[in-house]
């Protein structure tokens, strides 16, 4: 029998886990933490998202107490599964380190992080934790750091900015989640940081390009080379962002959640009013499924529930099928996936017959050396582009080879 007191854990309806949880102020608390959580009134339960790694984070909240798992949650294994005997079995893992992870991972919640960083530092923290296994990382300090990071380098070949990387996700999990300053970690074997020159497309070559697109990847593509945006800028674009009376484009929650505006091309405006009519006809389709919900940024679901039908808030390059978000369940549509915006840059590009090993981020060097080239201050060409410091946007004046650094060769005046 059961006791009343113990947990249940269970597979639910679309991609979730129902937790049976008896009520305690330290329960509640716990299961709170979760992200993508819910409460149902009706069965009395709590059910969280079934995504990798979730029973696991689940029993290490719960550790200590008494839970029981639906058996179809733990897959079986085979006979020609069981490793024989004799064999040394693989080490169990360490308890501390799903406690850790969660506590990582409700770290980077709550600095609003985004879940490309949470993915990244989660997987270095738990690299990290893993290499170490049976030690507490409070037990350790900048030797074991510094071995760990040299090994990227010089086993792993990683190139400077993954080490960087790796570097960063290991003082957050010190600083702000152990609260323990490692300082300064010496004896690294540093990564060499290549000094490379941007790879930029001729207008000619752009037009080629262009021409061998059509449709919404051509849209797209104009986006990239005619404001300058970032592939995942582009594709993150909302109704809203774009100002055709004002000919701008409000860039939202950029590189360093940053925001800024550039410049809406005028020999866009057209095709992007008949791309949005078709957008508009789609999501009023969905509306009427029962459908047409968007993800939104930070809180702005619970201030305003409504918010996520509306077209505002529409994703200018809808994907093309619905998904369950990993975080509600619910069905939603995301925005266009970037790697299918890859391949038809790269199919275009081999078909214009281009040699350069150009790529969709071309387009954005490409727009800000033809505006340089064209006479615009490279302030302005930096406030486009949203770089932090100028000596970033300086870059461009090296492809350009003008002012003081321009050599004529005397090849020339032969």
């Amino acid at each position: 029998m059961l006791p009343a007191h113990a947990i249940q854990i269970k597979r639910g309806a679309a991609g979730r886990l129902v937790v049976l949880l008896p009520y305690s102020a330290k329960r509640l608390a716990k299961i709170k933490t979760i992200r993508g959580r819910r409460w149902h009134q009706s069965e009395k339960c709590w059910t969280v998202p079934h995504t990798d790694n979730m029973l696991e984070h689940v029993l290490a909240l719960f550790s200590g107490e008494q839970v029981k798992i639906d058996p179809s949650l733990r897959p079986a294994k085979t006979p020609h599964d069981r490793e024989p005997p004799h064999e040394p079995q693989s080490l169990p893992t360490a308890p501390h380190i799903p406690a850790l992870l969660n506590q990582v991972r409700q770290a980077i919640h709550a600095r609003h992080f985004s879940l490309r960083i949470e993915d990244a530092y989660g997987g270095w923290i738990r690299r990290f934790l893993t290499s170490t296994h049976t030690h507490h990382p409070t037990e350790l300090g900048e030797a074991e750091i510094g071995h760990f990071l040299s090994c990227l380098a010089s086993d792993a070949h990683v190139s400077a900015s993954t080490q960087n990387q790796a570097l960063n996700a290991l003082l957050f999990l010190y600083r702000e989640v152990l609260g323990k300053d490692i300082g300064y970690v010496n004896g690294v074997v540093r990564a060499k940081k290549p000094k490379r020159l941007p790879v930029v497309l001729t207008r000619e070559e752009v037009k080629r390009v262009l021409s061998s697109l059509s449709s919404t990847p051509w849209l797209m593509v104009m986006f990239l080379y005619g404001a300058g945006l970032r592939l995942l800028e582009c594709c993150r674009l909302r109704v809203k962002d774009i100002d055709f009376s004002q000919n701008q484009i409000v860039v939202q929650a950029g590189k360093g959640d940053k925001d800024r505006y550039t410049t809406l091309p005028a020999a866009v405006k057209e095709p992007a009013l008949r791309h949005l009519q078709m957008v508009k006809r789609q999501h009023e389709d969905d509306l009427k499924r029962g459908l047409g919900d968007v993800a939104l940024p930070n809180a702005l679901e619970r201030k305003y529930p409504n918010a996520a039908k509306e077209w505002a808030w529409q994703w200018v390059f809808p994907a093309t099928s619905h998904y369950t978000d990993r975080i509600t369940g619910e069905r939603r549509r995301h925005h266009l996936h970037e790697s299918v915006l890859q391949r038809a840059f790269k199919t275009a590009r081999l078909k214009a017959g281009i040699s350069k090993p150009a790529s969709c981020h071309t387009l954005r060097h490409s727009f800000a050396t033809h505006l340089l080239e064209d006479g615009y201050d490279i302030r302005t060409v930096q406030e486009l582009l949203g770089h932090r410091d100028v000596s970033t946007t300086m870059i461009y004046t090296h492809v350009l080879n003008r002012g003081g650094r321009g050599v004529h060769s005397p090849a020339d005046r032969l």
